[in-house]
């Protein structure tokens, strides 16, 4: 038996080891071959499944970036082991080193539109908003026709405090893929939304509903946006016009409703809202949502005679 035939044999038995569930005896079996064959990539490859489905996440990295290294070193990127430290390090939410290693990946192949891509996020998520910019400035750079990258722009912008700017990005979107340009006035009215400047959000919305008028999304949307400004009455109106868009999905939306309302401590007008929601769709947690509101109005005895009731619904 020739040596490839011999390494094959080997590590099928150690993938048919992980199968089983046996990290430790695929680990064991995987390090004897590695050190007698350290160039065998298949073998590491293994060894950082084994480690990491034993829990063992610092060695599987470790192994991880031994294939890395290689990769980095290739004219062509596979790009396989940097997906994996990616995901593990998103998971981990180890932004720093999720940095780290798209920084050496694009310095390895710095007109690679995916790679830059990695990049931009890595600076978004660890709160690097200015360096992502100039990322996704980049790409654009590169690829001046995809919405998707003057969407991230407008998303780093955003988060570098440059409104007018990243909703400028957003509109470039829009012209870009004229047909629904709804989508992109809403991904900004998002971000307004979630940065309480709610005159702004509801600017944007507007335009949303009169581009596509029975999008049921925008309207609940902008019902949440009134009731950030405390225009209650307003919220209950914008509702309303959803579950006419889409009665189907009337229960859903009063939760909503309702679940916005709670957050501003309106809860006489959440508990109403809810139990709208009841009628439309009697399940458990609509129930359990108008028990907390009525404990948030100071009502304990409704609200524990809800929670008594509730094992009696299936």
């Amino acid at each position: 038996m020739n040596e490839e035939n011999k390494i094959k044999r080997k590590v099928d038995i150690a993938e048919n080891l992980i199968r089983q569930g046996k990290f430790r005896e695929a680990i064991v079996l995987c390090e004897k071959i590695h050190k007698e064959y350290p160039e065998e990539e298949s073998v590491v490859l293994i060894l950082s499944w084994a480690y990491y489905d034993s829990g063992e996440t610092d060695q599987a990295v470790k192994y991880l970036n031994i294939l890395l290294e290689r990769e980095l070193k290739r004219k062509i990127f596979t790009g396989f082991a940097f997906d994996e430290l990616v995901r593990i390090y998103r998971q981990n939410k180890d932004f720093g080193k999720l940095t780290e290693i798209c920084e050496r990946a694009v310095g390895a192949q710095p007109d690679d539109i995916g790679l830059l891509a990695e990049l931009g996020n890595a600076y978004l998520q660890s709160g690097q908003a200015k360096r992502a910019c100039e990322i996704y400035e980049k790409i654009i750079g590169i690829e001046s026709d995809n919405p998707v990258f003057y969407c991230h722009l407008g998303e780093a912008l955003f988060a570098a405090g440059l409104s007018n700017e990243s909703e400028k990005s957003y509109l470039k979107a829009s012209e870009i893929d004229a047909d629904q340009p709804d989508r992109y006035y809403f991904k900004i009215a998002v971000l307004f939304q979630q940065a309480g400047n709610y005159e702004e959000a509801e600017r944007l919305l507007n335009q949303c509903i009169a581009v596509n008028l029975s999008n049921p999304l925008y309207h609940c949307s902008l019902g949440d946006t009134f009731v950030g400004l405390g225009q209650i009455q307003k919220a209950l109106t914008a509702y309303e016009t959803a579950v006419q868009c889409d009665n189907s999905g009337a229960g859903a939306y009063y939760n909503r409703l309702g679940n916005s309302l709670m957050k501003t401590n309106n809860f006489s007008q959440a508990a109403e809202a809810f139990k709208s929601a009841i009628t439309y769709d009697p399940v458990r947690l609509y129930y359990l949502n108008l028990a907390s509101a009525y404990k948030g109005m100071g009502f304990t005895d409704q609200s524990d005679m809800i929670l008594r009731e509730i094992n009696k619904i299936k």
